[in-house]
């Protein structure tokens, strides 16, 4: 295989299920990858039939093409969103035990939030559905105390500055209002860290739950908590056909 023809190490890693892409080049740049005993550099290529890749000390096998899994979590509160925690906090790891191929999360949803988590070993899908550039909408429930004011709504749909930079507009709506609670229905159209809880936190607002109920067309349904379920194919091909470029879209 030509230069030319080799495939960058981060597709190789992402398609054999180590991870997405994006954490698959932090892999590189950490030194963890060696192809051929070499320690490989970030942009670097490889033949997947031919090279010997090591990840951490450990050999990847690249010859078979793993089957893909397309998993929807529903996470409780109190797991982080990864598969292993220096820290000795609960991972999402945990929970997907049983799915019979190493899957990954698909983006994040905090520590102390809830609700829809995909994750996978396809790195393809990883990367589309995650990257920035395509603005896969993000819905959420999110309870909020002490009140909401139609002030504080309109800021949600025009953008506030969160650090240093303004949010997209998010669509907002009440599901219901009672003394000192007030229940929200919130669509991200943007992925930043955090970002419901830092809004709520810019206009005063304390977050007493937040769940996402939804990614793209996919909803949480009525998946228990801890508990998972593989997509269907239908599920699959429209998210990817959600996450077109902006500029694609009809």
């Amino acid at each position: 295989m030509s230069q030319e023809q080799k495939i960058r190490l981060q597709k190789i890693l992402a398609d054999c299920g180590v991870a997405s892409r994006r954490k698959a080049e932090e892999l590189i740049a950490q030194k963890q990858v060696k192809v051929n005993g070499r320690v490989a550099q970030v942009g670097d290529k490889a033949d997947p039939k031919r090279d010997h890749i090591t990840v951490a000390g450990q050999k990847i096998e690249t010859s078979n093409r793993q089957k893909h899994y397309y998993i929807l979590l529903h996470k409780p509160r109190g797991y982080v969103s990864t598969m292993s925690d220096e820290r000795g906090r609960k991972c999402v790891a945990e929970l997907v035990e049983d799915v019979p191929a190493r899957v990954y999360p698909v983006g994040r949803l905090d520590r102390e939030s809830e609700g829809l988590l995909l994750m996978t070993n396809d790195g393809n899908f990883a990367n589309t559905i995650s990257h920035p550039s395509r603005h896969v909408s993000k819905t959420y429930r999110v309870t909020v105390r002490p009140s909401i004011t139609e002030e504080q709504l309109v800021q949600f749909q025009v953008g506030m500055d969160i650090d240093g930079k303004k949010t997209a507009p998010a669509d907002v709506r009440v599901i219901s209002q009672e003394p000192n609670r007030v229940v929200l229905e919130i669509v991200l159209h943007e992925g930043r860290n955090r970002q419901i809880r830092k809004m709520c936190e810019q206009l005063g607002l304390e977050v007493a739950r937040l769940r996402r109920t939804a990614i793209g067309p996919v909803k949480l349904g009525m998946v228990q908590q801890g508990q998972w379920r593989e997509l269907t194919n239908e599920e699959v091909k429209r998210l990817m056909a959600s996450a077109k470029p902006a500029a694609r879209r009809r």
